[in-house]
């Protein structure tokens, strides 16, 4: 591997597959996978269990001083599983009801401060990947290399769907449309570190493409980056 390793960030739309590519990715390049959307996650399903007001900034304050989050490698996913306060809870933060708060949770300044202060901690060292909204334009504005992720929003749905309803078959697919638009809507409008495509980003549209075909476009854009 080269001696002077960069910062690979993924940002995108909801349900764009940018977790599948950035741990590909990272397995190709030898780096570490850093999964922001999980981080955010994982801080929704602790708000969820203590019933946390988001419209309280001392509740919201009190409740993340008390979080303490991390990534252990799971060899049976060949990926990291977020741990939260020493409980892995990388299955729970995929149900729906996590699905439904994530983006008010993460619309909230304090909650993204705390979340991009850890995400520029894992960085320092380089040679990462990390997906998320806001990696590209806030947490690492100077990586060597940002991609940008889209695809139509039926393709979309029909992914999430099939995500989803492995783990509850009683899902409709009219349920998984709407949260995935109020997502974006939400995503892309919110005051603190609205999703942006950066201005040196590199697009991938993945709406036909396989996950081999859009891994070697991005390794080629990697490749390139690491000279």
């Amino acid at each position: 591997m080269p001696s002077h390793p960069i910062i690979i960030t993924l940002d995108g739309w909801s349900s764009c597959g940018k977790s599948t590519l950035a741990k590909a990715l990272a397995k190709e390049l030898g780096y570490v996978f850093v999964d922001s959307g999980a981080m955010y996650r994982a801080v929704t399903l602790y708000f969820l269990r203590r019933g946390v007001d988001l419209s309280s900034s001392e509740q919201v304050q009190k409740a993340l001083s008390e979080i303490e989050l991390g990534f252990v490698f799971n060899p049976a996913r060949g990926a990291s599983d977020i741990v939260l306060n020493g409980e892995n809870v990388e299955p729970l933060i995929r149900e729906m009801q996590v699905a439904e708060q994530v983006s008010k949770v993460a619309a909230l300044a304090s909650v993204r401060k705390f979340a991009v202060q850890q995400q520029q901690r894992m960085g320092a060292a380089k040679g990462i990947v990390m997906d998320g909204r806001d990696i590209g334009t806030v947490v690492f504005p100077g990586a060597e290399l940002k991609i940008f992720m889209t695809a139509d929003k039926e393709t979309r749905v029909q992914r999430r769907y099939l995500e989803l309803s492995v783990k509850d078959p009683a899902i409709s697919i009219e349920a998984v449309r709407e949260n995935l638009e109020r997502r974006d809507h939400l995503d892309a409008t919110r005051e603190e570190s609205p999703l942006r495509q950066a201005h040196d980003a590199k697009v991938l549209d993945n709406t036909s493409l396989t996950p081999t075909e859009q891994l070697h476009i991005a390794l080629g854009w990697a490749r390139a980056a690491l000279g």
